[in-house]
């Protein structure tokens, strides 16, 4: 109920300012290029933004200039969106989680077990179920959902030998302290997996490890080289148990002040940035799967079926589930 009063409120001043405001920064002379100024808390070498200075940038030269603000120094975090829709605005990188505190349905993508894999979730992305919530996003919020990022899958660590614990289905995480982040959704998240979930902050996951104050904890596996938790873990079980994703948001305005053939070279720099990165990211995380194996680590796959069905049940016995359009499960599943 709190999430549709905030998003009432939220959509009426947006629509109010919209009404009244010009394209912002975006807007420009007949002779003039468009500025396109994208806000997003990544680095300048996350491979999201190198995507986009590589690609997208060169792609709209002829008719736009591409501005990225890295470290979210336009915008803080969490408000680019808002940003978007009063024409403050013409990009971000978005997150399902951020999209889903104005519209609680795309609390979906935040959910264990939806997208299989990277091609998959670019399958979801094109699918035409998806087409309503992006309509709704544009109609009501002024942002246009360009292009779908993949982040990442997250996978488990954990302390014990494979000898000790070997993980092949959801039963045997039973009794695991497994490291989540502190909300609700991410522990929840921990409980469907099958482990005892522990919140803990990200900074001291290494000492736990290194205890035996948790067992394990659930991260992409660059995050795991970049914090060294290989040092102080023996296993990594290839659950996939999120594949994780960004959107590229682009103000709606600004798309229609554009010519249908600039909207076409607009697209696909979009598209074409995102598959460098996806590629990229699918690279590293191939790599650091032989990384962890040269360092002594097991790093196998468990039965991800018997998880999938586990997790999804959870989450479709579960409060989430009640903003979630009726059949998606059953329509991303079907992809």
């Amino acid at each position: 109920m709190t999430i549709r009063i905030q998003r009432r409120e939220f959509l009426a001043a947006s629509a109010a300012t919209l009404a009244l405001a010009g394209f912002g920064a975006g807007q420009a002379g007949a002779a003039d290029k468009i500025i396109l100024r994208m806000s997003t808390p990544a680095t300048a070498t996350d491979q999201r933004s190198v995507g986009l200075a590589e690609i997208f940038g060169p792609a709209v030269a002829d008719f736009a200039e591409y501005q990225p603000n890295y470290n979210a120094t336009l915008f803080k975090q969490g408000t680019e969106l808002e940003a978007i829709a009063r024409g403050n605005l013409e990009m971000s990188i978005t997150s399902a989680q951020e999209l889903a505190t104005i519209f609680p349905e795309f609390s979906i993508f935040a959910a264990g077990y939806l997208h299989r894999d990277a091609e998959h979730q670019k399958s979801v992305f094109a699918a035409d179920f998806m087409t309503p919530m992006k309509e709704k996003v544009e109609a009501e919020l002024g942002v246009k959902l360009l292009s779908v990022m993949y982040l990442g899958r997250r996978q488990l660590n954990l302390r014990m030998p494979k000898s000790e614990r070997e993980v092949k289905t959801p039963a045997d995480l039973a009794g695991v302290k497994l490291r989540m982040p502190g909300t609700d959704a991410w522990q929840f998240l921990g409980k469907a997996l099958g482990a005892s979930p522990v919140p803990l902050p990200f900074t001291e996951i290494y000492t736990a490890l290194q205890t035996g104050a948790i067992d394990g904890q659930d991260n992409p596996l660059p995050t795991d080289k970049d914090s060294k938790f290989y040092e102080v873990t023996k296993q990594i079980v290839l659950t996939s148990h999120l594949v994780d994703l960004n959107y590229v948001a682009f103000s709606k305005k600004v798309w229609d002040s554009l010519s249908a053939d600039q909207q076409a070279i607009v697209q696909k720099a979009a598209d074409d940035a995102s598959e460098q990165g996806r590629q990229r990211q699918l690279k590293l995380e191939e790599e650091l799967a032989q990384f962890f194996r040269d360092q002594g680590l097991d790093v196998y796959e468990p039965d991800v079926a018997a998880f999938r069905e586990h997790v999804q049940k959870a989450y479709l016995e579960s409060d989430f589930a009640k903003d979630w359009p009726e059949g998606m499960v059953e329509k991303i599943n079907a992809l």
